[in-house]
Parts: C-alpha cells; structure tokens; sequence
C-alpha cells in the first residue's frame, strides 16, 4: 500500500448501520435464502428494538444478551442495543442449560431476546426454564425478578408469541411505541468508540468461559479496513460467510460487509446447496467459508459448479495449505487469503499479503494487520525470539480486548502492563514477517472452529459419581481439526461404560465438547509429569491407540 494512502474512519457499531441507510437505502443488507432486509429496512426495525429496550426501562451500559441462531431478528436486535449505547452479549447457541444459566448470571444481563423452537433445531426458550427454574412461572416476563439472576428485569421472545417466562414480539413492539426515535438517536450519539460493544464469551483454561470485552473500535475497525483493502475499488461487494453470527470469526466479516455498504449472505444453519444456490443467485464477490469441514462440504456437494461463482474475486480461508491449494485451483482468478485470529483481538489480527505468491498465501496464516503489532516469545521467561522459531504469539494494538469481565486476575495473566496479550497460541515467524500456527500453550482444543477448554469437559466428566479423574486431549480430526477424547480413571467398586458416560454428557454440555472415545485408566497407569498427568504423553499414548485401532 502507498503510505498515506489510507485513513481510519472508525464508528460505533450502530453508525455503520445509519451510513449504510443513508448513502445506499434501498442496497440489501443482509440476504437469507427465506428473507432479506434493506439498508433502510434493517435500520428501521433495529430502531424499533432500540425503542423497545428503552420502554422496558433498559439504559445504555447495561448489558442485552442474544440466544438465538442467526436471523434477520438478530442483526436488528444486535444493532438496537448497540446504538442506544448498550453492552450485548451474543450467547453462543451450541451452548446447554449449564453453560447460558452461567452466563446469564455471570454476563449480568439486563434483558434477554431468543426464540422457541419453531426453526426445528434448539428451543432456547426450554434452555432458559431448565437453567433459571423460577422463570417459567414468572408473572410478568417484562418485568422479573428471579433469585437465581437478580439482574435479569426482561426475557423476550425475538419472534413469534408470548410463552411462560417470556414478552411475546408483538407486544414488545406495542411497548416500543412509547418511546421516541428522538430518543434513541439522543443515545446513539453518545456512544463513544472505546466504550464496551460487546461481551463475547470464550472457553479458556478455567472451567468456565471468559468474557471479552471488545470496545467498539476493536469490534468495527478492524472489519472495516479490511473490507475495504478486499473491495478493491467495487462499488458494492457481496459477501457470504458460513458460520453464526454470535461467534465473532463470523460476527467480523458481517461488520465489515456492512461498514462498507456491502451485502451479507448467510443462513440460520450451514447446507452446502443452500449455500451454493444463495451464493449464485445473489452474486457473491467475497466468500468467508470459516474452518475446513465448511469449505470440504462446499466444493464436495453435488450441486458444486465452480462456473455458478463466476463474480468469486476473493475467498478468505483458515485451512490447511493442501486445501487452499485445492480451491485455489478450482477459482483460479480468485485471491486465496489466508488469517489468524481469536475472540480476544476482535477476530482477525494476521492476514496474508496479497502481494505474496499463491503458495505463500497457501502456506502461512499472513502477516500483521496495519497497526497491530506481533511478538514471537519464549512462552515460560517472556524472552523475544529470532525468526524461524518456535515461541508464544503476542499481539497489541486497537483490536485487543480490554479484559475478561468480572474477571481481574485472569485479565493481568493475559494483558500486561504494556498492553501486549498472551494469546497462548504457538507460532513461528518467518523473515519476511509471515507467520505460521504451530498449535497451542494452553490445554485448549479447536473443534470445528470452537474453542473447548479441557478442564471445562473434564470438570463435567468429574461430576457422574463413578468418575475419579478425567483428563481430556485432543485427538486430530480431518473434519473438524480436533475432537476431545478422554482418558478416565473409576472410583473403588464403580463401573460405568464408555456409552454411558458419553451419553451422560449429551444434551448437558455442547455437542462439540462431548468426548469422541473414552479410554479407561488404572490409577497405577497415569503417565504423570512431577505432581500432574503429562498431557504430552497421553497425546503419543492417544496416537498409539490410534494405530493399534483402538
């Protein structure tokens, strides 16, 4: 890039929304395969929903939580509660009863929007009785006061009617009458740009997740300057992304496509021919097909037609270098780019270069973001490392959360003094400044793109009363990266099967923390380093079993 050919125009979240409105009103927004909505349509029904927090007495700084799977609803609801200044807090739909109940108190939400159960997957509705008991008997869901959540004032339903414990739509909207949009703009330009946008909770090494706090430059610069740097000098760029939107390796590309007056393709779940058909019926410029298993079920669909993406001129990828390769091969005239990121740095903070050949771009996870900064360390005495080795990626910049909520130790054991964040994740810097994942310091797992903390299945495995000790590694996967699978040892005079504790997992905690396989161990058989199990070696004993078909 020419220096000074570029200059940040950074907004809070709702300001993307009111620019796109007004330079390019009647442009689609946001395209689903059964709906869509315009610029001035999406900006319309997200002040509705601002007017609606404000009659239920909700303020700016207070905190909206989100438990529903993408939907047009959900964009509206994510950007009312952004311009009238408050905090939201996308739930992640996978999660179980255990998992939203703890988040719900933890996060402090003020209200709560989700929906039943009619898309034929989740009723989150059911999931917030099962965590919070009192709340299906709740008299006034508009105004409640349970003992588990004292904060919680307001459930209500994103769609469709009322239900036990929850505001029907159309009656949040006959509230929403009662205040003015004069109201809602007096709040929206008082957002500033480092106050919080968004909590999103992220698994790590504690046993339950941490919540980011991403102030709205984090959340919207980034995005932005990178849709723009894609665009290319395109009027209007249409964008598809596979994943949801309460996860921000999804949640990114969205912004990004908005604060550029783009279009967003997506859908409440992932089909590859739907996906296929949306993307040749609205054109699609910009794919963001998000983690492998995504970009296998895409180019091995039947329907796959690479000539039906003919406008295809830039396809973002996290990948192995094989694949890459592959789908660089079937759009030969689109730019492959390769990133890395976590929900810690607002998504992405290392992208490739497109300048760099295609192999290069294949084979390395980019370089830094303008205006972020990278360190290579050693991962126990902090030491800077030389190019070519292995240590700790560290990063700093405008994209960095500002802390785990409620959470200060955590937050001075990941942020330092200086503001650099110890991601926990390996890397290796090459000389011209590309960097390459080497896999993770923490006990953390990558499944299909979601973060499991070890300790957190462990944690859970520990509470069936047959269980003594449960340790969880993970075992690679071509599909989804990796799979936890765990290692358990009996109490005294217990049996359990490997069935049934599998089967004692599902429907408690999220689907992609369950454990694949279940070895059982004798207490004698542990490999144990000094006071504690060596993780390292039940990962060589994991791929030993491997071999053997176990």
């Amino acid at each position: 890039m020419d220096p000074f050919s570029y200059w940040c125009s950074a907004s809070p979240l709702g300001d993307l929304l009111v620019r796109g409105a007004r330079l390019n009103p009647d442009r689609p927004a946001l395209v689903f395969p059964e709906a869509r909505r315009s610029y001035a349509e999406l900006l319309d029904r997200s002040v509705g929903f601002a007017r609606g927090l404000l009659a239920l007495g909700v303020r700016p700084g207070e905190h909206v939580g989100l438990l529903s799977l993408s939907s047009p609803q959900f964009v509206e609801a994510l950007f009312g509660a952004s311009m009238i200044g408050c905090v939201v807090v996308p739930l992640n739909a996978r999660h179980r009863s255990a998992e939203i109940g703890y988040i719900v108190d933890h996060a402090r939400l003020a209200c709560i929007f989700t929906t039943a159960g009619d898309d034929g997957y989740s009723d989150f509705t059911q999931m917030l009785r099962d965590a919070l008991p009192s709340l299906a008997g709740a008299r006034d869901p508009a105004c409640l006061r349970l003992p588990e959540v004292p904060h919680l004032r307001s459930a209500i339903m994103l769609r469709g009617e009322a239900r036990p414990g929850f505001l029907g739509r159309a009656d949040f909207d006959g509230l929403a009458a009662s205040a003015s949009a004069g109201a809602v703009e007096a709040a929206r330009r008082r957002v500033r740009l480092r106050d919080t946008a968004a909590i999103i909770y992220t698994s790590g090494t504690t046993a339950h997740p941490k919540g980011c706090m991403l102030s709205h430059e984090s959340l919207t610069r980034g995005p932005v300057e990178r849709a723009q740097t894609v665009l290319r000098g395109r009027e209007h760029d249409v964008t598809w992304g596979a994943g949801p939107l309460f996860h921000i390796g999804s949640l990114g590309p969205f912004i990004g496509a908005l604060g550029t007056s783009g279009t967003y393709l997506t859908d409440a779940h992932f089909e590859p021919g739907r996906s296929l058909a949306l993307m040749a019926q609205e054109g699609v410029s910009t794919a963001w097909p998000w983690f492998p298993a995504i970009v296998q079920g895409l180019v091995d669909h039947p329907s796959f037609d690479p000539a039906r993406l003919g406008g295809l001129k830039t396809i973002m990828l996290i990948c192995p270098p094989a694949q890459a390769a592959r789908v660089q091969s079937l759009f030969p005239k689109a730019e492959i780019l390769q990133a890395c990121g976590m929900t810690e740095t607002a998504g992405i903070f290392a992208i490739s270069d497109r300048a760099e050949t295609a192999e290069k771009r294949s084979s390395t996870q980019g370089k830094a973001v303008p205006g972020i900064e990278l360190r290579i360390v050693d991962a126990d005495s902090g030491r800077d490392l030389e190019d070519g080795q292995v240590g700790e990626i560290l990063v700093r910049g405008y994209c960095v959360m500002d802390g785990y909520y409620r959470d200060p130790g955590k937050t001075a054991e990941t942020l330092d003094a200086d503001g650099w964040l110890r991601t926990g994740d390996l890397y290796c810097r090459h000389p011209d400044g590309n960097v390459v994942f080497n896999g993770r310091v923490k006990d953390m797992l990558k499944v299909g793109g979601e973060n499991v903390a070890a300790i957190e299945v462990e944690a859970y495995l520990c509470e069936h009363p047959a269980v003594k000790l449960a340790e969880v590694v993970g075992r690679p996967d071509p599909r989804l990266d990796e799979v936890p699978v765990a290692f358990v040892e009996l109490r005294p005079n217990q049996s359990v099967s490997e069935a049934e504790l599998i089967e004692f997992c599902k429907g408690r905690i999220a689907s992609f923390k369950i454990p694949r396989a279940i070895h059982f161990m004798s207490s004698d058989a542990w490999p144990m380093s000094a006071t504690k199990v060596d993780k390292r070696r039940l990962r060589s004993r994991l791929a030993e079993l491997g071999k053997a078909g176990a």
